[in-house]
């Protein structure tokens, strides 16, 4: 079995040291950094480095730059998906976003951790574990996804989250480690001032 299908099978595989994979990351870097030197006004352009980063996207989306990734390949975004400035996606595993997504500024979805044992750490070992995000969710500023987690829809993580463990539907959910504070209600929709003229 090749390091790469360990990756894509959740084994400990060799991050640092097989060919083929150090070739794949190049790849997608040289295509980040192609995408993040676009000027703002470029937005065909971008959406050209877009389709060729991201394995699969549904609909219309903005990634503002600069946004990095590992791959590109193993991400899905939805309908209507948003990334703010500097959104990083560690995506050695799968990482799966519903519609309707809204990342802030500073984020991180790592589905990469490293081995625990020191001898295989220093040998590059790690392991990929995917991370899925349904529908209308957002992200606060500085959140942090660690790898295996899955977030239900219509879900917001507060600012500053490591969001650690899966996360239900309907709740607002912060801190570190990120846990449940409250269930979304009807009245939340009446939390801010609506203008209607």
């Amino acid at each position: 079995m090749t390091e790469y299908e360990k990756m894509q099978k959740g084994f400990l595989y060799d991050a640092n040291y097989d060919e083929e994979l150090a070739k794949k990351r190049t790849e997608c870097a040289d295509l980040c950094y192609e995408f993040n030197m676009c000027k703002p006004s470029e937005f065909d352009k971008q959406q050209e480095l877009l389709k060729k980063i991201i394995g699969n996207i549904k609909g219309n989306i903005v990634i503002t730059a600069p946004f990095y990734c590992d791959y590109g390949f193993n991400i899905s975004v939805g309908e209507n998906f948003y990334t703010n400035h500097n959104v990083t996606i560690l995506d050695g595993g799968k990482v799966t976003f519903g519609d309707n997504v809204f990342i802030a500024p500073n984020c991180v979805f790592s589905t990469a951790g490293h081995a625990l044992d020191s001898e295989q750490r220093n040998k590059g070992l790690e392991i990929a574990l995917p991370i899925t995000v349904g529908d209308s969710v957002w992200f606060g500023t500085n959140v942090s996804v660690l790898p295996g987690v899955t977030i239900g829809s219509d879900v917001i993580i507060g600012a500053g989250s490591v969001v650690n463990k899966d996360i239900p539907d309907g709740v607002v959910a912060a801190g570190n480690p990120c846990r449940v504070i409250r269930k979304i209600t009807e009245k939340d929709k009446y939390k801010y001032p609506i203008c209607n003229n």
